[in-house]
């Protein structure tokens, strides 16, 4: 049987295989496999590798991308390959804000709080008899190494991988568990009640549920979860969701928000790769998802990366000058996405992008070694339009003018690290709404631990799901409409 020798962080690791198969496919089964945003596809190169033995010949993808690439390369013998070193995401967002309820805490001795994101998994470990936090831990979603969107685990899922994605986000959860167990000094034994929050895709993964109907229309899910279940040997409570792209993270982040028990008009926004946006007004929750891609994440960027050392988060303009932030201050390798959006508004102001996103530049600097092309800026005015057509779609449901909002809310891990300011420049959000923003963080897993603490917020829960009205986005004319509008960057006031 032939043997792959596997080199990462000055490591070897040693893998038999048979017949041909592509190196991925190895890897993963290593417990070593890459990120591959494009599902595998060999569109986005974000899955290099050096590789030598015996091996196929360069494909066109990997012609085009200048390096072996792990989902291309096909093992026909023995074989030894050299991976990047691994970084784990240092800016992962835990916290967020929110009331945290009364003490009247689901049953046991210890409890968990999950979020199980698309991007990132994030958990906090409480005492249930104080409601005393115990640990956190956190860690990227090993699902981005089959795919970095929901549609692309779904189709993964239904071509043979659904036991792979549930194995890698149990095993993930395990670690995570393990991990905060570890930290508080309690055994094992201890926890016996978990809260898990993600949106609907997530959490048919997570439990093996066939997602055959959430990839074709009329996209209805035939679980919207509300229900406890088994997992691991412990009682899991899995919140209610509105529909089949509008999960149970949003419906635990505007339980934290608060935004349902007062009369005025708010917007809460989770902006990620699955974009989702709900709008109060009168008693009426009006939700919606927007299938932003993960750009907002440094995926399908040329030179995009996750929230670990070097990544530029910060971009700004000093002295007709471009100026960069590295997460650590680290040598600069790549960009995330606060500072992708950071970056495109200072060149906006600079007149080297133009409002309709053309550039002259092949290569926009914005730190030694690391810079935009123009299909960063087009990835960049996809997503953001689709956010932005999105929220404007829902005011035109809901009646409601960017004045008539009191607050807009923005939830998840890229909504904690964007500046406002930017974010308004390029149009992602409405300049009207800039200064009404409130950052709120994690608030799924902030949901999640009020829940957990406190059994009288499920009614709650259940108040905020029965009050939803979804708005489907997909063939409706005023969406695409007004997608097409924001597509163009605002000009200057």
């Amino acid at each position: 049987m032939p043997k792959l020798i596997i080199w990462q962080n000055g490591k070897r690791h040693d893998a038999r295989f048979e017949g041909a198969p592509v190196l991925s496919q190895v890897l993963a089964q290593a417990g070593l496999a890459l990120p591959q945003p494009c599902g595998g596809r060999g569109r986005c190169g974000k899955c290099r590798v050096e590789a030598q033995g015996e091996i196929s010949p360069s494909n066109a993808f990997e012609q085009k991308a200048g390096s072996r690439l792990s989902c291309q390369l096909m093992l026909r013998g023995d074989a030894e390959v050299f991976l990047p070193a691994s970084q784990e995401m240092v800016q992962i967002q835990l916290e967020g804000e929110g009331s945290a309820g009364a003490l009247s805490p689901m049953p046991g001795h210890i409890g968990a709080a999950v979020d199980i994101g698309t991007t990132t998994l994030g958990l906090k470990l409480y005492d249930l008899k104080t409601g005393e936090h115990l640990a956190s831990a956190a860690a990227v979603n090993p699902q981005t190494a089959v795919a970095a969107d929901v549609m692309g685990r779904i189709g993964a899922a239904l071509e043979g991988g659904q036991q792979r994605l549930q194995r890698l986000v149990e095993d993930a959860l395990q670690g995570l568990l393990h991990q905060a167990l570890k930290e508080a000094k309690q055994p094992e034994t201890a926890l016996e009640t978990l809260v898990i929050a993600g949106n609907t895709t997530m959490l048919y993964l997570l439990t093996g549920k066939n997602p055959l109907t959430l990839s074709r229309a009329p996209f209805e899910a035939d679980h919207l979860f509300g229900v406890w279940e088994d997992l691991q040997g412990r009682r899991a409570y899995l919140p209610p969701c509105m529909n089949a792209f509008v999960g149970a993270d949003i419906t635990c982040a505007v339980l934290a928000s608060g935004m349902c028990e007062r009369g005025d008009t708010a917007l809460l926004a989770d902006v990620g790769t699955n974009g989702e946006i709900a709008l109060w007004k009168d008693g009426v929750l009006h939700v919606a998802s927007t299938a932003a891609g993960p750009a907002f994440e440094g995926a399908g960027i040329h030179m995009g990366s996750g929230s670990v050392p070097g990544a530029i988060d910060s971009v700004w303009v000093e002295e007709g000058m471009i100026r960069a932030h590295t997460i650590g201050s680290a040598k600069p390798i790549g960009m995330c996405g606060s500072g992708l959006i950071d970056a495109i508004a200072a060149l906006l102001d600079l007149g080297l992008v133009e409002d309709t996103g053309a550039t002259d530049e092949d290569r926009l600097y914005l730190a030694e070694g690391v810079y935009l092309i123009p299909q960063d800026i087009r990835h960049v005015q996809l997503a953001k339009a689709a956010i932005a057509a999105g929220i404007r779609t829902l005011m035109y449901e809901a009646k409601v003018r960017p004045e008539d909002i009191t607050r807009l809310y923005l939830a998840g891990g890229f909504g904690s690290h964007l500046d406002i300011k930017s974010a308004a420049r390029i149009g992602l959000i409405p300049r009207e709404l800039a200064d009404k923003v409130s950052v709120i963080g994690n608030a799924s897993l902030t949901g999640a631990a009020r829940l957990l603490l406190d059994t009288h917020q499920l009614d709650a829960l259940t108040r905020i799901a029965q009050r939803s009205r979804h708005v489907s986005l997909g063939g409706n004319p005023w969406f695409n409409e007004a997608y097409m509008e924001e597509m163009l960057f605002p000009g200057l006031d």
